[in-house]
């Protein structure tokens, strides 16, 4: 009964608003993003049967943070998505505050999803359950498994599995926060899927060489990439720095050695950022394949400006980044726009000379990739700007409370640039993907790009075609 009320109100929801988020000027023409209501993690990403299926945490009511459940996406080529039904809604024993993010595996040739389950108790009190829904026949998931609670000496914030299977034994990692108000994951293995194991603390804030590094990790996600290992969380409470981890809950990664017989992940004692703009949360990866490491994200950044946005008024919010492939680079995580979205591709260009000199682009949906040798001042419809000294890039927007500029910043020398925008969005590759700023932004249409700058620039551009979500 519960489960046939919740669905009612969904289909009611996408009546009402589906068409009002859709004829906002500022929806993307091909990113992903909710038909109504707020978006928020990517849930699950996985390739199965010859499809893409994309998961993600959806709250089809409104654009408040209250009940999520589980939307889905499904494409053949990770250009053209189609919707498929709601995966997962909050109804069950477990899960009857939320849906909570997670990830999909493949069991028994089953997809099966394996997420967080919320409840919340009269007292203000809640806890968390780390749960399991299998695919049936019929494309629908059905509930089932004995839920994982609390570990002891761990606070309700024990989050977003992510789970993946190494010579028949299956492992996971959690996002978490100790009583201590520590932030850390957690390491768990099985033989039989749900039948976990704590194995330990994997990595955390005060351990294996790092200071603080905030009071609760995040959507975890730990693979190999080459010869390393890469741990992915969004760490809360991340102490800011002068020009890094600005955003509440920043994206960060860790490189080093792990071993699957001692279970210990040895890390260099040094904490990336993941993306350096405005907007990027909740990074999820998974195999193509051919073997590349394909991630996606949220564009959004929760607890910063979001509730500010002005696509509320037209019932959604947020959007996903497009996505990317991963290598690693003298350490360094790289990311690049995956090769698949050339398909977009549509009218272009070319053009060289000093960039004072450089036309103006429409901006609405454009690819543009520029070598630069000097200084440059990239000016989106003069909402973003873009400044380049020949040291740093600082990127600008303002406030959305205040009306100040706020900033974002990344050091280095910068030869190539690779951009992707998307009517409200902004993806700057730098250096072929060794710096990565996405961000959202919401100009009056038509969006233009003009450039500014006495050095030599070369630009190739392309418009990009819109793709309808079926």
């Amino acid at each position: 009964m519960a489960q046939t009320v919740l669905l009612s109100g969904i289909v009611q929801a996408l009546m009402k608003h589906q068409g009002r988020a859709q004829r906002d000027m500022h929806y993307p023409g091909w990113h992903t993003a909710p038909v109504c209501g707020l978006m928020n993690d990517p849930a699950g990403f996985i390739y199965h049967n010859d499809v893409w299926h994309l998961f993600y945490q959806w709250e089809p009511f409104g654009c408040e943070h209250k009940q999520p459940c589980w939307g889905h996406w499904s494409s053949a080529d990770l250009v053209s998505w189609i919707h498929e039904p709601v995966a997962l809604l909050p109804s069950g024993n477990y899960d009857s505050g939320g849906c909570f993010s997670g990830s999909a595996v493949v069991n028994n040739n089953t997809l099966t999803l394996c997420y967080t389950g919320s409840l919340s108790y009269r007292d203000g009190s809640r806890a968390s359950w780390q749960c399991l829904a299998r695919e049936k026949a019929d494309g629908i998931f059905e509930k089932y498994g004995t839920a994982l609670g609390l570990p002891e000496g761990y606070s309700a914030d024990v989050v977003n599995p992510k789970v993946w299977q190494h010579c028949g034994q299956w492992f996971m990692v959690l996002g978490a926060r100790d009583v201590n108000d520590r932030g850390c994951v957690l390491l768990y293995d099985a033989t039989e899927l749900g039948e976990w194991a704590l194995r330990g603390g994997l990595a955390g804030s005060h351990c294996g060489g790092l200071r603080n590094a905030g009071y609760l990790w995040e959507n975890p996600d730990f693979f190999r990439l080459g010869d390393e290992w890469v741990l992915l969380c969004c760490p809360r409470g991340m102490p800011r720095e002068p020009t890094r981890f600005l955003n509440t809950s920043p994206g960060a990664y860790l490189v080093g050695d792990f071993d699957y017989e001692s279970k210990i992940f040895r890390h260099k004692p040094q904490v990336y950022e993941t993306d350096a703009g405005f907007e990027f949360y909740a990074p999820q990866t998974t195999l193509a394949p051919d073997g590349r490491r394909i991630m996606v994200a949220l564009m959004g950044a929760p607890g910063g400006e979001e509730m500010q946005q002005p696509t509320i008024k037209n019932g959604w919010l947020h959007q996903m980044t497009c996505p990317r492939e991963l290598t690693l680079r003298n350490g360094q995580l790289y990311q690049r726009p995956v090769r698949e979205l050339e398909a977009l591709r549509g009218a272009g260009g070319q053009w060289s000379g000093e960039a004072d000199n450089a036309l103006e682009l429409s901006a609405g949906r454009l690819e543009v990739i520029i070598r630069l040798s000097g200084p440059l001042i990239l000016n989106f419809s003069k909402h973003l700007i873009f400044s380049y000294d020949g040291h740093e890039i600082r990127l600008s927007r303002r406030s959305l409370v205040s009306g100040d500029w706020l900033h974002r910043y990344w050091q280095g020398e910068v030869t190539r640039l690779h951009i992707l925008t998307d009517h409200s969005s902004v993806e700057i590759f730098i250096n072929d993907g060794e710096a990565v700023m996405s961000s959202r932004y919401f100009p009056q249409q038509p969006a233009t790009l003009t450039f500014r700058g006495l050095s030599p620039v070369q630009l190739s551009y392309w418009q990009l075609n819109r793709e309808e979500m079926a």
